[in-house]
């Protein structure tokens, strides 16, 4: 029987959540399965995935193909590159201890890397928050001046000379 390692959509419209399972290629996406693996969320940033990696690496030692997005998610979590370096310590390329020191050493790279991106998100989002605070105060002292230049008193300005009414009025009382 051939097997697969691929996702099995769960969620709602819109807001997909999958499983990592192992099945019968003949079987539908959603259908029956043998075992599951884990879990793949890619709503969130970045992308929750939680896996069996053990039982992951078993089946992938004894043949179970992984679609593409499986073969992705198997890589980013580095059961490929296990399986990789157990192919290397069968053929005498490499000793178990070499091969665990390079799996130790990618690993601890990995998690620089993905602790690295959201402590970027993070600050990425505290700085766009601020800003965006700056900018609503700013935009709220322009309101509260412009609403005290609108009720303040307003002083006549327009006041005519004395010398130009008296002439105009004696000009009305003449006639």
């Amino acid at each position: 029987m051939a097997t697969k390692i691929r996702l099995q959509r769960h969620g709602k419209k819109g807001k997909p959540f999958y499983y990592i399972v192992v099945a019968d290629a003949r079987a539908p996406r959603d259908g029956r399965f043998i075992e599951r693996l884990g879990s793949y969320n890619p709503n969130t940033n970045p992308a929750t995935i939680d896996i069996n990696f053990d039982k992951t690496l078993e089946w992938v030692n004894t043949g179970a193909q992984p679609t593409d997005t499986c073969r992705a998610i198997l890589s980013y979590k580095g059961v490929l590159y296990k399986k990789h370096l157990e192919g290397g310590v069968k053929k005498g390329a490499l000793t178990e201890e070499q091969a665990a020191a390079k799996f130790a050493e990618w690993t601890d790279l990995k998690e620089g890397k993905i602790t690295g991106k959201k402590t970027s998100l993070t600050s990425a989002k505290d700085e766009a928050r601020q800003a965006a605070l700056a900018a609503e105060a700013k935009k709220k002292e322009e309101k509260a001046a412009a609403i005290a230049a609108k009720n303040a008193p307003v002083a006549e300005e327009v006041e005519a000379p004395a010398d130009e009414e008296a002439p105009a009025a004696d000009a009305d009382s003449a006639e």
